[in-house]
């Protein structure tokens, strides 16, 4: 097995380099201080100078650095220069929240209209290939399951939990079983049943669908992620009622009861979104039922974007596109939203858990051989992720799908 330490990178690049033109800052020295003037927030930089109308504090450590940095490469670079301590936060998410309520206003319209001639476009190796999504992938899934462990609970469960009640970490367990077993009730699995899984992540759902009595078979791109789950199943001796495969869900065959999917169909590409739901429609067995869980966006914001490399897909998902419930709804093919719920409350809780747990662990992950900018990138994710689903831009949804009649 490869160690962490050969995976983690040992050089940022557009971390390292402040973008050499200072021509690149000079709009965005004059436009931040009008994007921010009217926001609830605190804006400190060097010389003294306060911004915004008061709120939670963003200080700007290098002025010319962050602006360049965003003039360059948008927000791509406005995450960059977090990653440099070009600029710091005391509450992270609750700046990130504030940004994100404003997103669409921040910069003028007419400057929006430029926007295509900035911006760049998503590199053609993360579009959604099956050599690609291999890759995609690997570079998120596979860095260490020992990275993971440090900040998941014991259901090693990467995916937005169901909350009963007040949401700690002593109740995260089994609000991620609670998740579980609402898709698994939603598809009818149980004695005998023929149960797909796309995308298995550590295991947990098949083993509580094997629990129940259905007969799995999981599939995933994830070397990492397969073995340890193989190895928990073993432990739970359901060797014999789960199959995890490493492959691609368009190389799965065969005719299934039950098909469940968890906030995986935002690493197909939008391009493959409709193959990937063809794909479901053939493997489902006459009668059986999906569910799904899958992270949204509006649908204007996600076809102003469709075309656009973000920070997220530079650092944290290359290839990853967050569907909204329109482009959903207009890929399904010959099948139907039966049923759907939000869990987007539950995810902005799930993800403070997560980054509080982070926070906590991070010298045991610095002793897997993480280096400080590596944490500073994965606490600007964990807090922009969280921002996201609280500023309500984001959503997640399980959808229980059917036939069309």
């Amino acid at each position: 097995m490869t160690s962490t330490t050969e995976r983690v990178a040992t050089a940022w690049p557009d971390v390292d380099t402040v973008p050499a033109s200072r021509l690149r800052g000079v709009p965005v020295r004059l436009l931040f201080p009008r994007a921010v003037r009217r926001l609830p927030l605190t804006v400190e930089l060097p010389d003294g100078r306060l911004l915004g109308t008061g709120g939670p504090v963003m200080r700007v450590r290098r002025p010319e650095a962050f602006y360049r940095r965003v003039g360059a490469s948008g927000l791509i670079g406005f995450g960059e220069a977090y990653m440099a301590r070009d600029w710091e936060a005391d509450d992270l998410p609750a700046v990130l929240t504030v940004m994100a309520e404003r997103l669409t206003t921040l910069i003028p319209p007419g400057l929006q209209r430029l926007r295509r001639l900035a911006v760049r476009g998503v590199p053609q190796d993360e579009l959604g290939g099956q050599e690609s999504v291999r890759r995609n992938v690997s570079r998120h899934y596979d860095l260490s399951n020992e990275l993971f462990a440090e900040f998941l609970d014991e259901t090693m469960t990467y995916s937005s939990a169901l909350f009963e009640g007040p949401a700690s970490w002593e109740t995260l367990a089994g609000a991620q079983r609670a998740k579980i077993d609402r898709l698994l009730d939603q598809v009818g699995a149980g004695p005998g049943t023929r149960l797909l899984e796309i995308g298995t992540g550590w295991g947990e759902l098949a083993l509580r669908a094997a629990s129940r009595g259905a007969r799995v078979t999981s599939v995933t791109l994830s070397r990492e992620q397969r073995a340890l789950a193989v190895a928990r199943v073993a432990d739970a001796g359901l060797s014999d009622r789960v199959e995890i495969r490493l492959a691609d869900y368009r190389e799965v065959d065969g005719s299934y009861d039950a098909i469940v999917s968890v906030e995986m169909v935002e690493a197909v590409g939008a391009r493959y979104w409709p193959v990937y739901f063809r794909v479901l429609e053939e493997l489902l067995a006459p009668g059986g039922r999906i569910a799904i869980q899958a992270i949204t966006m509006p649908h204007d914001r996600m076809r102003a974007t469709l075309n656009t490399h973000t920070w997220v897909q530079k650092y944290i998902f290359p290839g990853g596109m967050l569907p909204s419930v329109t482009a959903i709804e207009e890929n399904l093919g010959g099948l139907r939203i039966t049923r759907r719920l939000s869990l987007r409350d539950d995810y902005a809780e799930t993800l403070r858990l997560w980054r509080e747990r982070y926070l906590e662990r991070v010298h045991a992950v610095g002793a897997l051989g993480f280096d400080e900018v590596f944490h500073r990138m994965w606490t600007l994710y964990l807090a922009y992720s969280e921002a996201g689903f609280r500023s309500r831009y984001l959503d997640v949804w399980q959808f229980t799908l059917g036939r069309q009649t």
